[in-house]
């Protein structure tokens, strides 16, 4: 009897202490992932509100420039009670949880003071410029939540817009492995990276769905000679393509908005064209501005560009991302543009993938 007592003391022991570890385990079911999208958990009549409002102005901002309007994030909205009662939706990647520490009884709240502690309860109170916080896994495995609070509705409301471009770099940060898992999900085609390599003294990261349909290669050591390679991934959806081309450095004054705008159709009128004869590519900076600024890109001094293209005798235009890259103890300069073609499909995912594999670029 002794014995059959301690076996199941045992029994129960090792119950005890399994569910105990259970409580405090992460969770081990991954998110579903999406990228450029987040979901807001608030109460409805913040959503249906000023508040929402402001939220859906910046996030739901233009991303620059696509032929037709796409937003910068995809929001979709929840209640804490929608988040209850059907679990799915915590299953989801990227939250951002806004709420009015100041009201008591809202169920946003309450979901938020389960992982707000009393010590940064008590900061938000005396620091007004404590109004974010970020937490990770907490019903999926790759996860990131926001949490975004004020005492006051009204508080809430003025930070929207100080506290937007923090959120929304901090969103793109967490976005990068996602997109660099899709870019490179066959992997690198490294005759193409080692082409680029040798020809223009450039590191970049071609991914392996990519093929080359144009090269014009000269030296690089000699400085009156260019380099230009054309390369093209082709889906049932969309057309992604790179141009690379290497050219002497004369003087920072070749960094210009109309030196891009030139470099770009120069390359387009001589390298780029469909299957009708007498076509070829160009910039539209007509229909929409093209944009041009100063950017650093891995240490590199820049300038970036962004507009739509079009070609000239045929009915095709799209989307595209340009860098104009000093290597200067090569006295070089690189011009890297992505563009893409996929009518009838948004072109932001598209866009941000091309960008990413020039994030690659070393020198």
């Amino acid at each position: 009897m002794l014995k059959y007592f301690n076996a199941c003391f045992f029994v129960m022991l090792l119950i005890s202490c399994a569910s105990e570890q259970r409580s405090t385990m992460q969770p081990t079911a991954s998110a579903i992932a999406k990228t450029n999208e987040i979901i807001v958990v608030c109460d409805q009549k913040h959503w249906d509100g000023e508040l929402g409002d402001s939220i859906r102005y910046y996030f739901e901002s233009p991303f620059l420039i696509l032929p037709q309007p796409e937003s910068n994030f995809d929001l979709r909205h929840f209640t804490a009670e929608e988040l209850r009662n059907q679990p799915l939706r915590k299953k989801l990647r990227t939250y951002l949880l806004v709420g009015d520490l100041q009201d008591q009884e809202s169920r946003t709240t309450k979901l938020m003071m389960q992982d707000i502690s009393q010590e940064r309860l008590q900061k938000a109170k005396d620091v007004s410029s404590f109004n974010t916080m970020i937490g990770k896994n907490k019903w999926a495995q790759g996860q990131i939540l926001i949490y975004f609070f004020a005492f006051g509705e009204e508080q809430l409301i003025k930070n929207v817009p100080l506290k937007y471009p923090a959120i929304a770099q901090r969103v793109r940060d967490f976005d990068e492995n996602q997109i660099n898992e899709t870019v490179y999900v066959f992997g690198e085609n490294r005759d193409l990276s080692l082409k680029a390599a040798e020809n223009m003294d450039l590191k970049i990261k071609i991914p392996s769905e990519y093929k080359l349909a144009v090269e014009d290669l000269g030296r690089v050591a000699d400085k009156d000679t260019t380099s230009f390679i054309w390369l093209r991934k082709e889906t049932e959806d969309v057309s992604s393509n790179i141009m690379l081309y290497s050219y002497p450095y004369t003087s920072k004054d070749q960094f210009s908005k109309e030196g891009m705008k030139q470099i770009r159709n120069q390359l387009g009128k001589r390298y780029i064209s469909t299957s009708i004869e007498g076509s070829f590519m160009q910039i539209n900076d007509v229909d929409l501005p093209m944009y041009a600024g100063e950017v650093d890109l891995n240490g590199h001094y820049a300038w970036e560009s962004r507009g739509i293209w079009e070609m000239e005798n045929d009915f095709m235009g799209g989307a595209f991302v340009s860098y104009l890259i000093l290597n200067e103890a090569k006295g070089q300069l690189i011009y890297a543009d992505g563009f893409v073609y996929a009518p009838g499909k948004s072109k932001r995912d598209y866009i941000m993938q091309v960008e990413h594999v020039f994030k690659s670029i070393e020198m």
